[in-house]
Formats: C-alpha cells, structure tokens, sequence
C-alpha cells in the first residue's frame, strides 16, 4: 500500500531501506556528568532501530562545549566520549538502520550564562540572557571544532552527520539577516553570511574525507522579521550541493517566530512542505521535508506527488518506536499517536527536564522496560472509568498477562478527553482514544456501558484488583452573588457535552486549560466571550507551544480574558471584579459557565471495606491533572501487579 514510502533510496553513499527518517530531537536524557551516552540514551535508539526506521539522528551533538543547547544532551566535542559512541552504534547498526549525529552550536540559543552568536543580539524568545559577538578568530575555533566532531563520529562508525542550520541555532544565525549584523567577511551580503556555513562543510571534508555524508537541515522560512527566506533557501540549495551536500533536510521557525519549529495539534498537518517542495525544484540531491506529517498515508502521498524524496518523524517516533514496520505492514490503527500536545516533549526539554511522551510513558525507561517480566500469576482486574486513564490500563493489564474487565457508567469511552476534543482544533485528542478502544477490541477486553461500579459487579466478577478511573468533575466555587444571579450558571461539562446550551454573551469563570477551551468552543459559534483568570497565568498546564496557537485562536476571536481577577460579586447580569488593579463591571451577560478547579470523583472507594479485592486510584480520581499522568500512572499500576 505504501509502495513509494517503503522504497529504497541512495543518499550519498549510502542506502536507505526506506524513506522514514527520525529526526533529531534534544531529548534531554541518556548522558552521564560528562555528557558521555549512556544505556539509557542507547536503549531510546535501539528501540527505534528494531521498529524499522531506515535512517536516524541523535539529537543536540555539541561541538563546543560553549555552544550546548541543554545541559543533558551528548558531547561530540571530546574525545572521551567515542567509546560509549561506539558501544551505541554496534547496537544500532544490528538493525540496518543509517545512524547519524546531528552537529550544533546553539549560539544565542544555548541555555549557558555566556553566550556568544555573530553580533551582540539576544534571542527573540525562550532563552534570555546576553550575547557576546563572536571574534574572527573564535568563529574560525568553531569551524574547526566542527570538523573535530564530525571525525569523532566517523570513528565512532557513524553513517552520516548533519548541520544543523535551522531553528535559529548558530549556523542559522550567521545566515539570518536579524541575527548577522557584521560588518566583516562573516557579515553583509548573501556570501558574507553564509561563509561560515561553507567553511564548516570544507573542515568536516578535509577531516572525514569527502566519502562521508554530510546533510544540512536548514530553514526554508524564519518565519520572523528580517529572518531567514525560502528565496535565500532556494539561491542557497544548488550551492550546498556542488559543495557535496548528500542531503537537504527542510525546515521552518526560530525562537519567537510566528509559526513554531514544533507546532501543536492546532497546526495543518504537513505545514513546512510547500517549503521543500520548492526546494527540490532547484536540486538533484534527495530532500527531506518535516513538519506534523504524523500519519503514513499522508507520507506516501508526500512522496507520491514529488514533493519530498524522503520524510522526517520526530514526535511520532516517540509516541510508537514501531511506527515504521506497523506502517510498513499496513497496520495503521496500531501505531500508537503522538496527539501534537508538545507537553512530554519539547515542554519539558525547554523547561530543562528530561523528554518524554504523554501518550507512551516508556520514553526514557527503554533501559529499565526491556527486561521487565511478565508476572508470575494472573489476577481478575476490574477497572472503573473507560477515560484515558481507564483505557490505557486495561490494554497494559491484559498485555501483562492478567484477566480484564471494565465498567463504564456513560454510554461511550472517552471521559472529559473526549470533551476535550471537541474544541475547534483538539480533534486529535480522539486519536489516542480511537487507538485504546481498537486496541482493546484486538484484545478481546470487555467493556460494560452504562454500568457504574458496584457491590453487585464486584461479586460478580470477583475481581483481585479495583481500578478506579473514575475521573473528576467540576468544583463549583463560593463567590457572592454567584448562586443569586439570573444568568444561566453552568459547567464547561455541560456545555463541551452540550448537555446545556450557553446564551449569546457569556462569563467563563477560569483561565486554565479548559477555561480557554471551552472559551474558544464558545467563540467559534459566534458568542461574545469574556473570561475571568484568577491566577497569574493562563492555562500553565499547557505546553507553550500549544498555548501559542491557542491564545493566537482566542485573539482572532475576539475573546477579551482577564487575569489576577478579584471576583467583588456576581450580579443579574454580569460581575463586578478588579483585574491588576482597575475595577471593572461587567453587564449584558446570561451566561456563566464555571472552569476552574476540578474534584476527585471517588465515592466508589467506599466499597473496598465491603470486599477482598484491592482498590487502586489513577488518573483525576487521585488527583485532577494533565493527561501525560493519566496514561502513565495506567501503565505504572500494571506494572506493579
């Protein structure tokens, strides 16, 4: 089915088995004090190697240790640290996959105190801090240093390194009319600029040979002010390639830019391809295009119409490490989704932490997971709640070997992610539930609707274990005035279910994740929206990326939010509150819906004194939080028994 996406294909010299690449992502992990691989980081790879990737990246290779990006990300400008290279490469190679590193220097992007860059400019976002202009003889340094770790990968056995000349990192840097203010041969015109570039690619060849591949991924837009454009990609492309460039790998977005390198679920699938389309219009070597292109079909199809030769996943290799041979066997509806939240990811590598994945736990714990076993005994395990959490641990339970059974007192699965997911532009939160329930009907797992859990099911099932995923449910606060008033007051439950309608002009009380929500579901059917925050920030439990696009959506919308409200009183037709200091008074309202805290629901527990069985809380039934605990607390308590 997937004929054009499972073609061989000859890059430099080297072949790849297919045209899927993993990207290189700064996971974050997997390094010891001298950012040495560790078995961890190792492990990551070779779980995806065994799921049939043709070609790979490690992620984040410094080549300076001025110019690390994260403080967890492997050092390639050490001679120490080949061996344990070395160790990582005889895993992966067993599985016929082309491993490479990508090279960089984060420049004014680095997370370091001193940070060096072209000219004394700071980054438009993220990272804070100031810049020290490099001098000629520090960027000649870093030429060099370059070349150093390319040859350091091609005796750890490396297949290939690549530039990294996109997002606003070094090389990007130098290219970038924003970021490039010299006035020296590194600075000015278009060949001033990209010298910096073209010398690295010279070191590397001199020091590796011209046999070893070398790729660049390289912005075709900023995206950005005075950026970097798709006409300076397209006069620079020829040029990389008679410099003996083996590949282009098309990207898009710095730090601050108006559409990001790693856009959320609000963002059109496959937004960065028109660039290497054109691109490849002006080259003969094989292009990579990028950019949320999560599902197989739509790869095949990239390749298909001509637009890319090759296609890049980052996220979604994370979400399955099979992806690859479940995509190559046609088995789509097993490859587990990444939903585009960006919140185990890029959130959390930001916020200097280690990366991993809401939808698969395992990522980080391929080391630890591999010689899990199965247990000894199978037990009868009754789960409450057919939401995520629910879900994802009956499909683990019945993987481990044991005998499920769920009960589900709504007519559907889902729970609030299924609410969730009709918010204009989270329809991919379906996605993840859509891969649970075919996974539990592969699974032979029984699923009991319009069944809540009681005394009478557990004798009749007998179960070892209790599972309650019951969820949670909005908490409704004491504010003067609220329980008075003759607007309509109700929940963002009841409206995300429809189970009430909201009027024309409506109070959301809440700025969190589901306030801006359920504000943006309201605003998208023309209802005049004003949204009441009682903390300092909006919805924090979002990553940043995806908050970008939504409060980008609620700025199209109109929706007027207000944050360190004081809520005085709520009146007949509105609220009297104070926001930052001013008194305002709202009026013409007739709606107030309530988004703010929500409860445990865990009335159920009771019915442990009355049984042998065990009783167990995940998910909002412990504690209301974001999906990413859901799934892993599942998969932890399976584990666990």
């Amino acid at each position: 089915m997937l004929s054009n996406l499972f073609n061989p294909i000859r890059i430099g010299n080297m072949i790849s088995k297919n045209r899927l690449l993993m990207s290189a992502m700064s996971i974050n992990f997997g390094v010891d004090e001298n950012c040495c691989v560790t078995d961890q980081l190792v492990e990551y790879f070779v779980e995806r190697a065994k799921g049939g990737v043709g070609m790979m990246l490690v992620g984040g290779g410094s080549v300076h240790p001025g110019g690390q990006e994260l403080p967890d990300l492997p050092q390639m400008y050490n001679d120490e640290c080949i061996p344990a290279l070395k160790n990582m490469v005889r895993r992966v190679k067993v599985y016929n996959t082309l491993f490479g590193v990508q090279l960089m220097h984060g420049g004014r992007q680095s997370y370091l105190p001193n940070k060096v860059a072209p000219s004394a400019i700071p980054a438009p976002a993220v990272v804070k801090g100031e810049v020290r202009a490099l001098e000629i003889e520090e960027i000649k340094e870093l030429v060099s240093c370059f070349g150093d770790s390319a040859g350091r990968c091609r005796k750890a056995g490396f297949d290939f390194v690549e530039l990294h000349g996109a997002h606003g990192y070094l090389i990007n840097q130098f290219l970038a009319p924003n970021a490039n203010i010299r006035t020296d041969e590194y600075g000015g015109s278009f060949e001033n600029r990209s010298r910096f570039l073209f010398e690295i690619i010279e070191n590397i060849q001199a020091k590796t040979g011209k046999d070893f591949p070398i790729g660049i991924r390289i912005n075709g837009n900023d995206y950005i002010e005075n950026g970097w454009e798709l006409k300076d990609t397209v006069r620079l492309a020829p040029l990389l390639e008679k410099a003996g460039i083996a590949y282009l790998h098309v990207s898009g977005g710095v730090y601050g830019s108006t559409e990001l390198t790693i856009p959320s679920m609000y963002t059109p699938h496959g937004c960065f391809v028109h660039l290497a389309k054109e691109v490849k219009k002006h080259v003969r070597i094989p292009v990579i295009t990028v950019g949320r292109i999560k599902y197989p079909e739509h790869a095949e199809e990239i390749i298909r119409e001509g637009k890319a030769d090759m296609v890049a996943f980052g996220r979604s290799f994370l979400a399955d490490p099979y992806y690859s041979e479940k995509a190559r066997k046609g088995e789509f509806d097993k490859i587990r989704p990444c939903i585009g939240c960006c919140l185990g990811c890029i959130h959390a590598v930001l916020a200097k932490e280690p990366g991993s994945c809401v939808v698969n736990p395992g990522v980080g714990r391929e080391y630890k997971l591999k010689d899990q076993k199965q247990p000894s005994q199978s037990q009868t395990i009754l789960i409450a709640g057919a939401g995520p959490a629910g879900l994802a641990a009956a499909r683990q339970f019945i993987l481990q070997g044991h005998r499920v059974r769920v009960c589900e007192k709504k007519d559907a699965p889902g729970g609030l992610l299924s609410l969730a997911a009709k918010a204009p532009g989270r329809s991919e939160l379906n996605d993840i539930l859509n891969f649970f329930r075919k996974e539990l009907d592969s699974l032979g797992v029984e699923i009991r609707y319009n069944t809540g859990l009681s005394l009478d099911l557990i004798h009749e099932i007998q179960p070892d274990h209790v599972i309650l995923a019951t969820g949670s449910m909005p908490d409704m606060p004491v504010i003067k005035g609220l329980f008075q008033t003759k607007m309509n007051l109700v929940t963002n439950v009841d409206v995300m279910s429809e189970k009430e309608k909201a009027g024309k002009a409506v109070i959301v009380l809440g700025g969190g994740m589901t306030g801006l929500i359920t504000a943006d579901f309201l605003a998208d059917q023309g209802k005049k929206v004003v949204v009441l925050n009682r903390k300092k920030s909006f919805a924090e439990e979002m990553s940043s990326n995806d908050r970008y696009y939504l409060r980008e959506r609620l700025k199209k919308e109109k929706v007027i939010l207000y944050k360190n409200v004081s809520v005085r009183q709520f009146t007949d037709d509105g609220a009297v509150f104070k926001a930052n200091g001013e008194e305002i008074t709202l009026t013409g309202f007739d709606t107030v819906v309530i988004s703010e805290k929500q409860s445990p629901i865990r009335d159920a527990k009771d019915l442990e004194k009355k049984t042998r069985a065990k009783f167990h809380l995940i998910g909002d039934a412990k504690s209301p939080r974001h999906l990413m605990y859901c799934i892993s607390e599942a998969e932890e308590i399976a584990g666990s028994i």
